[in-house]
């Protein structure tokens, strides 16, 4: 049984000015406190454990220095937040995280005035940033005033050309802007690229305190006691081509690298920059990924994700599997086709773990390539691959392929280059919420001339769907899976390769047809069951193709049956549109058939459970039954039995 750690001075604090009366040593101490409140609070919820103890002490000295909310404090990926949370009014609620109707897992407008922007992707803090200091600048007025612009970015999000982006355009208007980068030399994954290298370069060349931003007089940013060291450190470090070049060529005065885990050292810089800073400003704080609670720090991931968890051994309390996980699923099928084809490589953005590619990495090394967070890049060089003659798949979460969508499009699509895009996550993702629901890939994907886009109904269809994309050679194709386990089928030895634009009958019968892309038919199967209870058979296939339809098989379901229902695990414009839109060609619509099309709501709907969430949205088996009854009419058939 988990308990609730001592917190006499964390106790005292109702809102960050409460940081703001006590001394320094009543900070640390603070920390100390507040690490063990995260680690107790996510124990019992779950949740992204390892980002936010990374930056305990970085929180406190923050809300210690700066007045927010009236100051704008970004997150970047904004999973770091929980002790944000804590100090900000929340913790009271904070053993709700990421449960319904709890405190979200990200930062959020809507929840609290402290947490001034979103964010549940990365990369995007210091183009918000800016724009709260031109904002700032040009008089523009919130309810909770306009102070200072903070973004406190991950290494991992600075592999991302988003950021690199914002701080070109931000050293040119000249604002005053602090930007932190939060160094932990972890993100989800190994970190990968040349950033990394150049950030692993600056630690080992001139750690703590550099200081070539000395050789250009930003030596009086620093607080007294360090000068004479920036000072000395002038002469050896000049001509060398490490320091903050990089960041200062943008137009950053650069301080760094600092320890972020170091109150004594963080306090002063931030109260110097505090009250000095004139121009944009970068800190680079050294941090460590779990720090403070020893099972985080020696897990392979830092603890990233975690169930809820035993804190005294870190063992996580997950339930036992039934069926294998959609991801693993496609990850062995892959692994098992590059076995034989050498052609087949993959790529990932920053998920190799995610999106199951670990695997296929562990067999074949040289041909897994982990972009880091850049699906815009990451999509152009999966086209690159595939016009260099290779087959490869591209595996990101829908929610992040969205970032890709342009390249999509441009050096994809109209280009007819076969990629095989894996999308991971399709449909509501549960705790994670909003930002990293897989709503919009049916109908974006859909919209493509050229594209093939499939959907696997169980965990065997899956197997299939790999296969049939690695043969698939005359353009791109997807195939859209959801995060989980499957239905326990019976799984076959090989995938077999499905003729495209074909689906398949389920059950025959009478009156109304359903059919379903996508796992919800396992619902549709269950309000089946019930609709045969009341005398009512309906037909049910699998479309298996939103793109190109299965056109024989709907026009045959439309002529035979009075009613056509279509579902689907996506937002409107999707699935149930090409159908409408089929069925209009043909004049279908002239002659009487009954059609509803049942997709996600025009809304964005809050973290639970995945089973809550498909409720709220309507697509639950009783929901379908209900569909069903309506659409037939079921006053009518009580008066008939």
């Amino acid at each position: 049984m988990t308990t609730n750690p001592d917190t006499p001075l964390l106790d005292r604090v109702t809102s960050p000015a409460d940081l703001k009366r006590m001394s320094d040593a009543e900070l640390e101490q603070l920390a100390h406190e507040l690490r063990a409140e995260t680690i107790a609070a996510v124990s019992q919820t779950g949740g992204h454990l390892g980002a936010g103890l990374g930056v305990i002490e970085l929180t406190v000295a923050l809300h210690a220095v700066f007045d927010t909310p009236r100051d704008k404090l970004i997150w970047d990926v904004s999973h770091q937040a929980y002790p944000h949370k804590i100090l900000t009014g929340r913790r009271d609620r904070i053993r709700t995280l990421r449960m319904e109707g709890g405190l979200s897992g990200f930062t959020k407008r809507s929840e609290s005035p402290y947490d001034c922007f979103g964010a549940g992707h990365s990369s995007t803090s210091i183009s918000a940033a800016l724009g709260f200091a031109v904002a700032r600048d040009l008089g523009g007025t919130t309810d909770t005033g306009a102070g200072d612009a903070i973004a406190v970015i991950g290494d991992g999000s600075m592999s991302a050309g988003m950021a690199y982006e914002a701080m070109n355009n931000a050293g040119h208007l000249g604002k005053r802007l602090i930007v932190i980068l939060n160094d932990n030399e972890m993100s989800i994954a190994p970190p990968t690229g040349a950033m990394s290298s150049y950030l692993s370069r600056l630690y080992a060349e001139a750690p703590f305190h550099d200081l070539k931003a000395a050789a250009k007089g930003a030596v009086s940013l620093l607080p007294p006691p360090l000068r004479e060291g920036a000072k000395r450190a002038k002469e050896m470090l000049k001509g060398m081509a490490v320091g903050g070049t990089l960041f200062e060529e943008l137009g950053f005065s650069y301080i760094g690298p600092i320890d972020g885990h170091d109150l004594p050292q963080l306090l002063p810089v931030l109260r110097t920059v505090r009250d000095r800073a004139t121009g944009p400003i970068l800190i680079h704080a050294l941090t460590r990924k779990g720090k403070g609670y020893a099972p985080a720090e020696g897990a392979a991931d830092r603890g990233h994700a975690r169930a809820k968890f035993d804190v005294a051994t870190g063992e996580q309390k997950k339930a036992p599997s039934n069926a294998p996980a959609y991801t693993k699923v496609f990850a062995k099928e892959l692994t098992r086709l590059a076995e034989v084809d050498p052609r087949i490589c993959a790529v990932t953005a920053a998920m190799p773990d995610g999106t199951g590619l670990d695997l296929m990495a562990e067999r074949f090394p040289s041909r897994v390539f982990d972009v880091g967070i850049a699906e815009q890049h990451g999509v152009t060089f999966a086209a690159g691959l595939a016009a260099g003659g290779l087959r490869p798949f591209c595996a990101m979460y829908s929610t992040f392929l969205q970032r890709g969508y342009d390249q999509l499009v441009h050096d994809v699509a109209i280009q007819r280059l076969p990629v095989r895009f894996a999308i991971d996550r399709a449909g509501l993702v549960g705790a994670d919420g909003a930002t990293h629901a897989g709503a919009f890939d049916i109908a974006f994907m859909t919209n493509l001339p050229g594209m093939v886009v499939m959907a696997a109904a169980d965990e065997a269809e899956l197997k299939h769907m790999v296969a049939t994309a690695a043969a698939h050679d005359s353009g791109p194709i997807a195939f859209r899976y959801p995060r989980g386990e499957g239905l326990g089928v019976d799984m076959p030895e090989t995938g077999e390769i499905l003729e495209i634009g074909k689906g398949r009958m389920i059950q025959e019968g009478k009156r109304v047809a359903i059919l379903s892309f996508g796992t919800r038919l396992g619902e549709v199967m269950a309000a089946a069951e019930k609709l045969h209870a009341r005398g009512i058979t309906p037909s049910i296939a699998d479309a298996r193709f939103a793109k190109p339809l299965d056109r024989d098989l709907i026009l045959r379901l439309a002529r035979d049956h009075e009613a056509l229902i279509t579902i689907e695990e996506g937002a409107i414009g999707g699935f149930g549109s090409h159908v409408a839109q089929l069925l209009a060609d043909e004049a279908v619509f002239d002659h009487g058939l009954k059609f509803r099309s049942m997709v996600l709501p025009d809304t964005f709907i809050d973290h639970a459970s995945p089973d809550a969430m498909y409720r709220s949205a309507g697509l639950d088996a009783a929901q379908i039954e209900a569909k069903v009854l309506s659409l037939l009419g079921v006053e009518v058939l009580s008066r008939k039995a």
